[in-house]
Order: C-alpha cells, then structure tokens, then sequence
C-alpha cells in the first residue's frame, strides 16, 4: 500500500504543481474545475447514486455550473458567503451527527449539499489567481491545512486521549486538532516576522489563521460524516493507494471559501 501511494504522488505531484501554480486565467479555472468535477462524480455516489449515468450527469451538472459562474464573476463575493455560511451549518451537523442525519438524508439534499462544498471552493481558488501574489494565495491556504494536517497526526499520535467526534471519526482526537492548530500558528508567526508585518496584522493572521485551520477540520470530518452515513471508506478509487479526489481536497473545500472571504474582507481583492 505505502509503494502504490508513493508511486501515485510521483505521477500526479508534476500535474498538481504545473496546474495550481502555472496555469492562469480560464486554463486555470478549467484545471480546477476538472478536478471539482471529478470530485462531483464521486460525491453523488455518496448521495445515493449508483449508476454511471445518473453520477456523470452530476459531474456535468457541476461542470456547467462552473462554466457560468466563471461567465458571471459578480456572483463570487455571493457564492463566498454562501460557502461560509454552509460550513457554519456543517459544523453543526458534525457535531449532532448521527441525529443530525435527519436533516440531510434524502439524496435530493445531500445533492445540493455537494453543491455548497464544491463550487464556493472553485471559486475561491480562481479568485486567488487574479488577486495579489496569486500563487502565494494558493500555497498559503495549501501549507496551513497541510500543517494542520501533519501537526494533528503527530500530535494525536503521542497525546491522543479525548474523541473529538467519535461517531463521525473515531481516530481523531482533540490533542490532534490542539496540535495542529499549534503548528499553523507557529507557520503564521514565522511568515510574519520574515515578512516584518505589523502587531496588529500579525494578531489579525493569527486569527484568522485559526479560524481557517478549524473549519478545515470541520471540512475532513463533514466528508468522513457522509461516508459513514453511506457505508463506503473511500470517495473512490481514482488515486490508487489514496482513494478519491474527495478524499484529498476535503479540508480544502472548506478552508478555501473562508480563507478567501477574510483576505476579501481585508480588501485583498480590491484593486
């Protein structure tokens, strides 16, 4: 298993890179959107979808929904907001689960919920790219949930006691995400003093570095809820020895649309 994942990352890690940091403009958005397409298809196998074709006219669904929101680029700051607040709600979900499965069990709901966690992330990776230091943007949000990411590993590996949602994730503990978020925060502090930002900047990072690195692991825990729920341990098999696109980009598809709504809010976006 551990060979096949590292021949996997050698083939596609050249692909990644060349996409999210070469391309720009409508190849970019065309990049990302093949991924979140791709993520569609596996997400309507969540929802209940079995056959090939009702799971691809999902993905074509999504797929030309992107394509008019990147025509109609004055609905992002709406499709933020609409990101934001979903993972608000799924925050609750997550922590109510399994009686919260009540609200969100029909496939007709789970569908639109697809929908809430994959377009506000495409759109907030194309706004990345026409904003200022674009590809540093794209790294950012990528380093801080990867270091969550790694933080909580090794973190709830050594002081792992308390469940954080046993019923949703029984391997992940509240010293994991104390770690992780520990470990941002340090990423945060460094970037600020190489970069000589100012006190109160530095202090309004590190909040909003938080505030990112929590709802990212709202974003792992509300994809691991629905696989639960649909008795499946992979979104897919499509990334041997990784499982699914789904399985990759699930704290991102959070982190993204409320990173992006701070850096606006702070007037990144405005030129």
């Amino acid at each position: 298993m551990l060979k096949q994942r590292i021949i996997t990352a050698l083939v596609l890690l050249p692909f990644a890179l060349g996409g999210f940091f070469l391309l720009e403009g409508a190849l970019f958005a065309l990049f990302i959107g093949a991924v979140v397409s791709l993520g569609a298809w596996e997400w309507a196998r969540l929802a209940g979808f079995t056959a090939q074709t009702q799971r691809v006219a999902y993905a074509l669904l999504v797929a030309v929904l992107l394509f008019g929101l990147y025509q109609l680029p004055e609905l992002s700051t709406w499709l933020l907001l609409l990101g934001v607040v979903w993972w608000g709600g799924a925050t609750f979900l997550v922590l109510g689960y399994p009686a919260s499965s009540q609200y969100w069990a029909g496939t007709p709901v789970k569908l639109v919920i697809g929908l809430l966690i994959l377009l506000p992330a495409w759109q907030g990776l194309v706004l990345f790219k026409q904003w200022p230091e674009a590809n540093w943007l794209i790294l950012a949000v990528m380093v801080l949930v990867w270091g969550a990411d790694i933080g909580a590993y090794f973190s709830g590996r050594r002081f792992g006691k308390r469940k954080l949602a046993p019923q949703v994730s029984p391997g992940k503990s509240w010293e994991g995400v104390f770690g992780g978020l520990l470990a941002t925060l340090l990423i945060c502090i460094g970037v600020g003093l190489y970069r000589d930002w100012s006190f109160v900047s530095l202090v309004l990072a590190l909040l909003g570095t938080a505030l990112v690195v929590l709802i990212s692991v709202v974003g792992d825990l509300t994809e691991s809820m629905f696989k639960r729920q649909a008795g499946i341990k992979d979104s897919s098999n499509l990334l041997p020895g990784h499982g699914g696109v789904l399985d990759r980009i699930d704290s991102l598809t959070a982190a993204i649309p409320l990173f992006a709504a701070l850096l606006w809010l702070a007037g990144w976006g405005v030129q």
